[in-house]
């Protein structure tokens, strides 16, 4: 789920040597449509530490120069980076395992009984999937490449337990709060280079 098209794929294997060499991982590459598209790559430090706004400028700084060498995308774009919200999205291998104990919702690429958006606690991950607790005192038990799309949902216990781990991205009326992007809103990320692009 870090990359969904094959031209998001390209360039997540362009990102990853870089993002490797600085200490980050990248949680998701995303490309918006548009007249002008936007490549929206958002980052992490390794090992699930949070990233901040000097590394998403960092980052963007080198990885506008490795784009404008490798020329993935023909039309004119803006490069946007940004680091996850408290509602993360879930995408990666030990992703839910981060976060057993708190809600999260996931789609899946083919339904289950006619479902397909669940909702439910996570219990585990592990070799068998990921199991999902519901409402109704059901389980629901998926694989990573069996979802289209997965995050964690905003509760006082997520937020609670963001502030413990320094998970807790900077808030509005911080120094150095600047429109972080969360999960449910993909307009206004960080963007330290608005006319990055081709």
């Amino acid at each position: 789920m870090i990359a969904a098209s094959i031209q998001e794929q390209s360039i997540l294997k362009l990102s990853e040597p870089l993002a490797s060499e600085l200490g980050l991982e990248i949680v998701r590459v995303r490309i918006m449509g548009g007249k002008r598209p936007v490549l929206q790559i958002m980052i992490d430090r390794e090992g699930g530490a949070p990233s901040d706004v000097e590394d998403c400028a960092v980052f963007s700084r080198q990885f506008s120069a490795i784009m404008d060498a490798e020329d993935p995308i023909s039309d004119p774009y803006r490069l946007e980076v940004s680091t996850p919200g408290i509602d993360r999205p879930l995408t990666r291998p030990g992703d839910f395992a981060r976060w057993v104990g708190h809600l999260a919702k996931v789609e899946l690429a083919m339904p289950v009984d006619g479902r397909r958006r669940f909702q439910g606690v996570i219990e585990k991950e592990d070799e068998d999937g990921i199991t999902l607790l519901l409402g109704d005192d059901s389980a629901l038990v998926a694989s990573l490449h069996e979802m289209t799309k997965a995050s964690l949902i905003l509760t006082d216990d997520l937020i609670e337990a963001a502030q413990k781990v320094g998970g807790l991205p900077p808030q509005p009326g911080d120094p150095d709060f600047d429109g972080f992007e969360s999960e449910d809103d993909e307009t206004d990320p960080f963007n330290p280079n608005p006319e990055s692009g081709a």
